[in-house]
């Protein structure tokens, strides 16, 4: 009986070591919205940070790769593109926009 009470209590420990041991998965995060402020200013400044991103880049580039080279959104990026179309500083190129 002695035996029988020994293994009891090992099994019982090497349960409780190996849910220690467990990893537990890390809580979903989640995406955050990113509100932009609209205004003359603010806008302003991402149709900079659009002309220099393709000022840099030399050719024409996408929506996507403008938000990227510029680190802004591609909300932000469109905001800017729209001031620089209207400026006529930029220019459609097949699906790519490029300076003028």
């Amino acid at each position: 009986m002695a035996e029988k009470k020994a293994t009891t209590k090992a099994a019982a420990e090497k349960k409780t070591t190996k849910a220690a041991t467990e990893k537990k998965a890390a809580p979903k995060r989640a995406a955050k919205k990113v509100e932009v402020v609209i205004n003359a200013e603010t806008v302003g400044f991402k149709a900079g940070d659009v002309y220099q991103a393709l000022s840099a880049a030399g050719k024409a580039l996408s929506v996507k790769d403008i938000a990227k080279a510029a680190k802004i959104t591609e909300n932000e990026a469109l905001l800017g593109m729209g001031w620089l179309f209207k400026e006529g500083k930029i220019t459609d190129e097949e699906g790519l926009i490029k300076l003028a």
